[in-house]
């Protein structure tokens, strides 16, 4: 697929356009300057922004020039939530939180060559522009009756929460960057979320109005749901973060080799970039063999490599096969170890005892008893070697860097015993379910 709309229809990632043939066009006559804004409300970047990132890196691939935009200023206000008011963060921590957000969005675009991607931080032009300025030169654009019409704001009108002025503003802020970005860099392209659509309008609204003929779009990618109703993006343990420190390169990798089988489909054209007849193929295997996961598989790792390296890649890799007795667990380093089991239910002991009761305590089994029964029928393993006898007890030297048991019931149970000087809440083990 040649066509730059046509492959992003196919991947369902386009919601919304303000004009669809306008902007086909534009592409064909390009290149498009195009810009997209993450605003750094948080330590890290999330899937959700992932899904951001990776259009712009199709979009340059086929040609055109990505602005990546992480808003220092509006990042100092954010834009409304749906039910209440942002928590207003302090300027140095804003701050430093643009430098960790342009850290992850870099290594996913190409700064070299003809359509170069270029880093801008909104706080560049809104720092020495005065209220007055601000009302005069942009405010005296905007219809309050058409802002307050604006789904996100009118959300929050009819809420106990209602909505303060400095989240009003928000869109008048977004728009004054496109309009900023349109006169420094020809940008006529600002893509987005499809929630965000009411603020990506109010850039395009705002060029019209001060530059008569000048020829914008807006895109917005659809919002990511998944099939049993639960958020993209969110698991158990919470949300998956691009910062390796706030989640796992480990975790990032289950995320998607535990994709529903309903979701892979999608989420193969949303995130790889693999070439339509590859996904297809794997759309085929998923539906003629769904046990065999490949899709996911062929997802995990291939997103697990972009965001994090191929070494983090085979090292979680290597430890997923582990952990099921398919490759050595000795071999795994002790960061990407930790990681694992902290995935999986386990329990803090200051000794070791019996195999059954570590199998009863963590959780993998009912009852002493049962685990006694589990034994017996050759299905308890310690460090993927079977136990045979029923009063089994460990040695400290089985331990795994000094610290680990990994216990597994049959070929998918698992648990993991950890030793530590004292337990976390006092006598006895603290069995975590991860």
């Amino acid at each position: 697929m040649t066509d730059i709309v046509d492959e992003l229809k196919w991947r369902g990632l386009i919601a919304l356009s303000t004009d669809e043939d306008a902007l086909r066009k534009a592409f064909a006559d390009g290149p498009v300057t195009f810009y997209c804004g993450f605003d750094p409300t948080a330590p890290s970047l999330h899937l959700g922004n992932l899904v951001q990132i990776l259009t712009m890196r199709r979009m340059q691939r086929a040609g055109n020039r990505p602005l990546g935009l992480v808003g220092g200023a509006t990042g100092l206000i954010g834009d409304p939530k749906p039910n209440s008011e942002r928590t207003l963060n302090a300027p140095e921590v804003v701050a430093a939180w643009v430098e960790r957000l342009r850290g992850q969005i870099e290594p996913l675009l190409d700064f070299d060559g003809p359509n170069a991607a270029v880093m801008v931080n909104n706080l560049d032009w809104t720092q020495g522009m005065s209220a007055i300025e601000f009302l005069r030169d942009v405010g005296k654009h905007f219809r309050v009756n058409k802002m307050i019409a604006k789904e996100a704001v009118a959300r929050r009108l009819n809420s106990d929460a209602g909505i303060s002025y400095t989240e009003f503003s928000y869109q008048l802020l977004q728009g004054m960057d496109y309009l900023e970005l349109y006169r420094r860099y020809g940008c006529t392209l600002q893509t987005g979320g499809s929630d965000q659509w009411g603020n990506l309008t109010s850039g395009t609204d705002l060029i019209h109005r001060v530059e008569p003929g000048a020829q914008v779009h807006a895109l917005g990618t659809p919002l990511i749901t998944k099939a049993d109703g639960t958020k993209f993006g969110k698991t158990e343990s919470g949300t998956i973060w691009l910062d390796p420190a706030m989640t796992t390169p480990y975790a990032f990798f289950q995320f998607w080799l535990n994709a529903d089988d309903r979701d892979v489909a999608k989420f193969l054209r949303i995130f790889s970039f693999r070439s339509r007849e590859e996904i297809e193929e794997l759309e085929r295997a998923t539906e003629e063999r769904p046990q065999a996961r490949a899709a996911q598989r062929a997802l995990a790792e291939e997103l697990t490599t972009l965001v994090h390296g191929a070494d983090q890649c085979a090292a979680v890799t290597a430890a997923s096969k582990a952990l099921f007795g398919q490759g050595e667990l000795a071999g795994l380093d002790p960061a990407t170890l930790t990681a694992a089991l902290s995935e999986v239910p386990h329990a803090r002991v200051t000794e070791l005892g019996p195999v059954v009761d570590l199998f009863a305590e963590v959780g993998l089994v009912a009852s002493k008893s049962a685990a006694r029964r589990t034994v017996k029928e050759g299905g308890a393993y310690v460090n993927n070697v079977k136990v045979t006898a029923e009063d089994a007890v460990p040695d400290p030297s089985e331990l795994l860097h000094g610290r680990w048991l990994v216990l597994r019931r049959g070929k998918r149970n698992l648990a993991a015993i950890e030793v530590t000087d004292e337990t976390a809440g006092g006598p006895g083990a603290d069995v975590t379910g991860g």
